[in-house]
């Protein structure tokens, strides 16, 4: 576990061989426009926050990539909550779930949302020091994204 700083806020900012990184985590609707966001330090797993953005979705459906394949901590999650989960499974899983490959090809609509995103120099290289600047910025570049 991280040491946070003397104030006691967590930055998101996580350390590799490559640098500083903070990871975006965020949900789209079926049209491709952002609905919600959570930050964490750039070597995070992508189901640190599932918890927190997944259950929260008002969508029937939810298509995700193979990150998001966990049994206890989104799958059971999602049925519990009366959502179809639409995520491909690992290949090291010992029993193959089916999912409806139909379905999975409107995954490219969050990674097309990230391309977008990557258009804000600021977002793509993180000028702000603080997590809540940063986010403001992710949200002030969504609205823009949304809008046009």
């Amino acid at each position: 576990m991280r040491a946070l700083k003397k104030d006691g806020a967590d930055q998101a900012i996580g350390r590799s061989k490559g640098g500083l990184s903070t990871k975006i985590h965020a949900t789209v609707d079926a049209l491709g426009n952002p609905t919600g966001f959570l930050l964490t330090p750039g070597q995070a797993c992508d189901l640190e926050r599932a918890d927190a953005l997944l259950p929260t979705l008002e969508a029937p459906i939810v298509i995700a990539d193979k990150g998001y394949d966990a049994d206890q901590r989104v799958l059971q999650a999602l049925a519990q909550a009366g959502k179809t989960a639409v995520i491909p499974p690992k290949a090291n899983r010992t029993n193959q779930r089916e999912y409806d490959k139909d379905l999975y090809q409107a995954c490219h609509l969050i990674e097309n949302f990230f391309c977008q995103l990557k258009q804000f120099r600021a977002l793509a290289t993180r000028y702000d020091k603080t997590a809540r600047n940063f986010l403001a910025a992710v949200y002030l570049a969504a609205a823009t994204v949304w809008l046009n």
